[in-house]
């Protein structure tokens, strides 16, 4: 069998739900990481309080809090590391046992597909949960990297180096959570790919819901109404 008659073996359906899930999930991020001055994500809002908090350090003595905030931070990135290989090794063990997978799933949604669809599905979950890993060892080494700097900041205000120090720290502590959320994406389309098991039509809702709950809580939520309060 040819790539072409394998790729014949999906509806037109199949490929418009790919392109909504692939597109959301694009469009959703790019929206995160770039929005406006007027309405900000939590994301971008919890980046202003990164920064506040690398120059609130300065003449913070001892630094412990700082440590065990960001030890924490480093211990979140690394479950979420562990736990996203954990899944992709699942999900691979799958892939070599897709005859079994065929049976039980041709039952479950009372159709006939052949094994390499049930496999090219997988593939896409796998690419999710890669992506996810990647993104999620990407922040714990940047949070690794954030707390060398922190230890670079010196605690005299009056110390030019302070500044500039405790601001490149504040940066490389945006970037990392920036990557830890572009992971969390990664995992919560993951998790979306696998309604796609039960047809096209079932990707594309559970894609709507996901792009709703995402947009919910990073533009709608009673969380960010809270940041975004100026009451003290």
């Amino acid at each position: 069998m040819t790539w072409i008659d394998r790729i014949s073996l999906f509806a037109p359906l199949d490929f418009a739900a790919l392109a909504l899930l692939i597109a959301g999930w694009l469009l959703i991020g790019w929206r995160i990481e770039h929005s406006n001055a007027k309405s900000p994500s939590t994301s971008q809002i919890m980046a202003g309080f990164r920064r506040e908090w690398m120059l609130e350090m300065i003449t913070r003595n001892p630094r412990i809090f700082d440590a065990q905030i960001l030890s924490s931070l480093r211990q979140g990135t690394a479950f979420f590391a562990s736990t996203s290989l954990i899944a992709l090794g699942g999900t691979l063990a799958v892939i070599g046992n897709a005859e079994r997978l065929t049976g039980v799933a041709n039952d479950l949604i009372l159709m006939d597909n052949p094994t390499f669809v049930w496999e090219a599905k997988l593939v896409v979950l796998i690419l999710f949960l890669t992506n996810a890993f990647l993104k999620f060892a990407w922040a714990n080494r940047l949070f690794g990297y954030a707390a060398v700097l922190m230890a670079a900041v010196p605690n005299d205000a009056s110390n030019p180096t302070c500044i500039p120090r405790a601001n490149q720290a504040g940066e490389i502590n945006v970037t990392a959570a920036r990557s830890f959320n572009r992971g969390l994406r990664s995992v919560y389309f993951a998790l979306t790919v696998v309604a796609w098991l039960a047809g096209p039509i079932a990707l594309m809702l559970a894609t709507v819901f996901t792009l709703a709950v995402i947009w919910r809580r990073e533009f709608a939520s009673r969380s960010r109404t809270i940041l975004l309060s100026t009451d003290t």
